[in-house]
């Protein structure tokens, strides 16, 4: 069963950045592309970012692009999500996640398979 790990979520300010871990581990980090999703409570599952497989291929969600980069090292067993210029609605928990067969592409939370616990991040003015 794969596991997954989030960390580095915390406080930060508007207009400051956070950079969020997840470590992979029992499984073949390689097979799967990945995601983070984020959740507030009382609200779905949004989708916040994905990258394939070999790292080339990344899809964000509207709320987050150009400022949001999700990246991973597959020798780390690792993907990362940069969050810079942060908002007062970036304010969630986040969670990664793992698509077996597929590229990370969908928002749809029920085509992923695999969940970390979150990390949360709190942003104030």
């Amino acid at each position: 069963q794969v596991h997954l790990v989030e960390s580095g979520g915390g406080l930060a300010q508007t207009g400051g950045s956070l950079k969020l871990s997840c470590v992979f581990s029992d499984g073949t980090f390689r097979d799967y592309a990945m995601a983070w999703f984020r959740q507030v409570a009382g609200k779905e599952r949004e989708f916040v970012a994905g990258i394939n497989k070999g790292g080339d291929s990344q899809y964000y969600g509207d709320a987050v692009k150009g400022r949001f980069t999700i990246s991973r090292d597959n020798d780390k067993d690792t993907v990362y999500l940069q969050m810079n210029s942060l908002k007062l609605e970036d304010t969630a928990i986040y969670h990664c996640a793992t698509q077996r067969w597929g590229s990370a592409r969908s928002p749809d939370p029920d085509f992923y398979s695999n969940w970390g616990q979150g990390t949360q991040v709190t942003v104030s003015s």
